[in-house]
């Protein structure tokens, strides 16, 4: 007997199946006919997809810059995983992930290649931090936790130290198996062309449509030969909205030329998840889907492409076997004005909202499904 069985699930392929769960995973696809302790008819009241992954956060509630709580970014607006990115290195890790068992949502961590992490903005000028030693214990103690590491390489963070930290940051990564690196861009020095041209297959760009000096686009519009040449490597694409990077015109112009984003995340803190930009995953979704991607593109990448890009095995698919971490969500048709990190604005005719998350084959109804009234659950 099943657990649960989703009956009428509209996939974003606009497929309808059954989905059965069984001890928190998915067991059985497509038209379901075995029992259930217990059935929820999902017709008519929107979409189902693999549950949401936000691959770039910061939910460290300790953290004195950028904190938040694991389920105020995660469950409770219908993203079943999140990924910390870099609030906290090899000092505070294991506090980190002691406060993450107690969270709904499933955590991850980029461990910050500075010991300290995030306490302070320039977390990157005193190279002393970056303590491989650390890094690597840390990774040892936690190999199922901290999924890859994070170096944020912009003049505020590395101060004098120009490009030394990444090329630190590189070698960590070869000493831990080649684990994902991901790489905030923002101002220089280092300039872009320096980051890019150490970057390796697998390894990210986050913040890839920032609108600052140091972007990808040339000051004529044109891809910035170095990250084509990335691209081809195998370098992938983060969004990592955030307060101060993500300009809907590079994104434009990118998306133009068929630079699309490996991942959708939104780099949601506190902050800016109560005053915006961001305010959700789901608000960053909808800025894509109003510049002109696919349903069906926005969600594989926030599903499958992310546990690609990061390894979770048993994430972001709906397959037999895979975990039981499912996003229900609605695309409501009424005219909407997004804003960017910019301060631009779009106007949009249509938004993603999410109604209920199911994690591990829990079930959480998101306050907006409370909202629309939609389930009796």
């Amino acid at each position: 007997m099943f657990d649960l069985i989703l009956r009428r699930a509209r996939l974003a392929n606009e497929r309808v199946i059954d989905i059965a769960i069984s001890d928190g995973k998915i067991a059985e696809l497509g038209e379901v006919t075995g029992p259930a302790r217990e059935e929820i008819n999902l017709e008519g009241k929107g979409y189902v997809s693999a549950g949401w992954i936000d691959s770039h956060v910061h939910c460290y509630p300790k953290s004195p810059i950028y904190h938040d709580e694991p389920d105020s970014v995660g469950i409770a607006t219908g993203v079943t995983s999140v990924v910390d990115a870099g609030s906290t290195g090899a000092d505070d890790i294991d506090d980190f992930y002691a406060l993450t068992r107690k969270a709904a949502t499933e955590v991850y961590a980029l461990l910050n290649i500075s010991r300290v992490g995030l306490i302070a903005q320039n977390e990157l000028s005193d190279m002393s931090h970056i303590d491989a030693d650390a890094a690597g214990a840390a990774i040892k103690r936690y190999p199922d936790f901290i999924v890859g590491i994070k170096a944020r390489m912009s003049s505020s963070v590395v101060g004098a130290n120009g490009i030394k930290p990444l090329e630190r940051a590189k070698a960590i990564q070869k000493e831990n198996g080649g684990l994902p690196l991901m790489v905030h861009i923002g101002n220089n020095p280092p300039d872009l062309d320096e980051i890019t041209e150490l970057l390796t297959s697998g390894d990210i760009i986050t913040h890839c449509y920032n609108g600052k000096p140091n972007r990808i686009l040339t000051p004529t519009g044109q891809l910035r030969a170095s990250v084509n040449r990335a691209l081809a490597r195998g370098v992938r694409m983060d969004i990592g909205h955030g307060t101060a990077s993500f300009s809907f015109a590079v994104a434009r112009q990118a998306i133009a030329m068929g630079i699309l984003p490996h991942t959708i995340s939104s780099d949601i803190y506190c902050k800016n998840r109560i005053n915006g930009p961001v305010y959700s995953l789901a608000a960053v979704m909808s800025k894509f889907l109003a510049i002109g991607m696919t349903l069906a593109q926005v969600i594989d990448c926030v599903t499958l492409h992310a546990a690609e890009g990061l390894r979770l095995a048993h994430k972001g698919r709906l397959s037999v076997g895979a975990d039981a971490d499912l996003t229900v969500f609605t695309v409501r048709r009424q005219p909407v004005v997004l804003t960017d990190s910019e301060n631009d604005t779009l106007q949009a005719e249509e938004q993603i909202l999410p109604l209920a998350a199911l994690r591990a084959g829990k079930w959480f109804t998101t306050e907006q499904g409370k909202a629309e009234n939609v389930f009796n659950i």
